[in-house]
């Protein structure tokens, strides 16, 4: 389905889930300048490619708000950690839990669109699935659907709580 098909309300869905993807890998992009300063030498590379990855991620969507007729939303000069980052093992906990954050919003955003902007979605959901992964050691059963990733003991997810993407003010 075109653009030029979709309804107005599939339109705003879409923007919608486009803005909070775009808004999610603002927080990432902060997440890893924090995430490459605490983390040990020998994962400093993976880092570094996590980082350029979201930093491109965030630089298509942008195109695609634009794209629909929307603003990008801003990225806030700063944003709340879940927790204090003062070593290699916590940066590595916050890289995995950016990207399990990240996961979920990617899947909000395949249920969202169509065509080639679901194709990179999915591609999205399926890069973060697979760093968060790598950054954890872990493998939910259903990446980005936090409902469906229950451990053994009943809760939900597999780590803290997830980092906010809000602004600190």
């Amino acid at each position: 389905m075109s653009d030029g098909e979709k309804t107005d309300k599939q339109k705003q869905a879409e923007l919608t889930a486009l803005q909070a993807a775009l808004a999610a890998e603002h927080a990432a992009v902060y997440g890893y300048g924090v995430v490459g300063g605490r983390i040990g030498a020998p994962r400093q590379g993976e880092a570094r490619t996590a980082y350029d990855a979201h930093r491109a991620a965030r630089d298509t969507l942008a195109r695609s708000v634009r794209d629909l007729g929307g603003d990008p939303v801003a990225a806030s000069p700063a944003y709340a950690l879940p927790f204090s980052v003062a070593d290699s093992s916590a940066a590595l906990r916050l890289a995995a839990q950016l990207e399990e954050r990240l996961a979920g919003v990617y899947a909000d955003l395949v249920r969202a669109t169509t065509g080639p902007r679901r194709t990179t979605a999915t591609a999205s959901l399926r890069e973060s699935a697979v760093r968060a992964t790598r950054w954890s050691g872990r493998a939910p059963a259903f990446p980005g659907l936090a409902e469906r990733t229950a451990d053994t003991t009943g809760h939900a997810g597999a780590t803290d709580s997830p980092p906010s993407a809000s602004p600190t003010t």
